[in-house]
């Protein structure tokens, strides 16, 4: 398998394992559509972590593949391999990338589906399409500028160049720069304390997040309004209002 999946204590762990420099190649972004289903409908799971390893995160695509794909055969993939990362994108439960060294292309892609980065300090991204004479085609045009704002992304895009964990960080490409031993961690740590919190809001929170940033704001706050609405018809709610009233804040333990 090009990517693995274990699963324990409610945190599922997608290991890329594609030596030497983990390459997306169509193998590897059909495994991750699968895996992002499973775990999906999986109710053991629910936190994910998307890890490459000690040394590379996923240095991009594999250009020996793509390079023999004419315009009709990229027509027919492209499709798939947006899905495939959309569907990773829409896990409904909380997603942390945890990036070492290189995240570029496609692994910058990757990297963007989650919603937190946490980086080594070796840790470098970057959307180098510009320099084969293409642009990102699984979603960088799109994530990357929602998530730094558009004069950034530009400048990653029109570049190519690539961006140090420091300043990723500082333009909030990553939220999080830690030495590289302990990036695995405290990703998981990250994704096994949010898995022992209401899942049903956690997946509200993130739907009205992620759902509201591509509409206009009424639209969002109507996302919100029926989301908030109804979590009053979960077991979670009274459990948690319930540990409010009788225990104080932050006390209540969840199903």
């Amino acid at each position: 398998m090009t990517v693995n999946l274990e699963v324990a204590d409610g945190v599922a762990t997608f290991s890329l394992d594609r030596p030497p420099m983990n390459a997306l190649d169509v193998a590897t972004q059909d495994r991750l559509r699968e895996l992002a289903v499973e775990v999906t409908r999986r109710d053991d799971v629910r936190a994910v972590v998307i890890w490459g390893g000690e040394k590379v995160f996923a240095a991009g695509a594999d250009i020996k593949e793509m390079r023999e794909m004419d315009h009709a055969a990229m027509v027919a993939r492209s499709g798939d391999l947006q899905e495939s990362f959309t569907a990773v994108a829409r896990i409904p439960k909380p997603v942390v990338a945890a990036v070492t060294g290189y995240a570029l292309g496609g692994g910058c892609e990757l990297a963007l589906c989650a919603d937190f980065r946490i980086a080594a300090e070796n840790a470098k991204l970057g959307q180098p399409e510009i320099l084969l004479g293409l642009i990102p085609g699984a979603g960088g045009t799109q994530r990357l500028a929602r998530l730094v704002g558009p004069a950034k992304a530009k400048d990653l895009i029109f570049t190519g160049r690539q961006v140090k964990a420091d300043e990723a960080l500082a333009i909030g490409l990553v939220d999080r720069v830690v030495p590289a031993e302990e990036v695995y961690d405290q990703a998981h740590a990250w994704a096994a304390r949010l898995a022992r919190g209401p899942a049903i809001a956690l997946r509200a929170a993130k739907e009205s997040v992620d759902r509201g940033l591509e509409t206009d704001l009424d639209s969002g706050l109507a996302i919100e309004r029926t989301w908030f609405a109804g979590l009053f018809a979960t077991e979670d709610r009274e459990i948690g209002m319930r540990s409010f009233v009788e225990e104080g804040p932050g006390k209540a333990t969840f199903g």
